[in-house]
């Protein structure tokens, strides 16, 4: 099985977005650690004025851990997947808190540069055809010196960290997809990461896309080697 893109991963977003907040809030540390990523932006004043960008929301997991970092914040969720954004969508939110339908490819024309103080990523990157592009694009939504904060399963390079990873989708993540239906959707989950760059690989991917100060945080538990927040600049002002 090749991994999925485009429409074809939307459609097994789609038909996972029933069961997602289940399964994601069974996973040890799911909500804790992005939460922590949030905070990591480092955004001032809980948020005041500023507007923030939180790119593959999916079932607003993300957003809500940016509300609890800078509550003050105007945030805008974004992802291709209509049935995971319709769960979002059918939550409780304050105001300033909306929703856009969109691939994170087709933004460009849908939101203006240097609209967004700080974009904030979740398990978007790997699951992306040109992460590169993606970037670019992210860059240019950007204000001047706006923040980026990307929270991303990336590996290490240990072997130790692969055998983790692979030892916990095979006996636990796999196994779940399998019973409700996303068995497609969890593979998935498990060889984008395995393909995907390696924790310094993707620091170096954010330094060649124009971002500067650039540091890699780990996460705590057994998600050290695994699960990474990155951390950037964008252009001076």
């Amino acid at each position: 099985m090749t991994l999925l893109r485009g429409d074809a991963l939307s459609a097994a977003f789609d038909h996972g977005s029933a069961a997602y907040d289940r399964l994601v809030a069974a996973s040890p540390g799911y909500h804790a650690h992005l939460r922590r990523s949030a905070r990591r932006l480092g955004l001032p004043a809980g948020g005041r004025g500023l507007r923030v960008l939180d790119l593959g929301c999916g079932t607003g997991a993300s957003t809500a851990a940016l509300l609890a970092a800078a509550p003050q914040a105007r945030i805008t969720g974004v992802d291709a997947s209509a049935g995971m954004l319709d769960r979002a969508a059918a939550k409780s939110w304050p105001e300033g808190v909306d929703f856009v339908h969109a691939p994170v490819e087709e933004l460009a024309g849908r939101l203006r540069s240097g609209s967004f103080d700080a974009v904030f990523a979740g398990y978007l990157f790997r699951n992306l055809a040109d992460p590169d592009k993606a970037l670019d694009l992210v860059r240019g939504l950007l204000a001047p010196d706006g923040r980026l904060a990307v929270h991303e399963y990336t590996l290490g390079g240990s072997p130790v960290h692969r055998a983790v990873w692979n030892t916990v989708c095979a006996t636990v993540i796999q196994p779940a997809g399998r019973l409700t239906g996303d068995a497609g959707l969890y593979h998935h989950l498990r060889r984008s990461v395995i393909e995907f760059d390696t924790a310094p690989a993707f620091a170096g991917r954010l330094r060649r896309a124009g971002f500067r100060d650039v540091r890699v945080l780990p996460m705590p538990g057994w998600q050290t080697g695994i699960t990474h927040t990155f951390v950037g600049v964008g252009e001076r002002s």
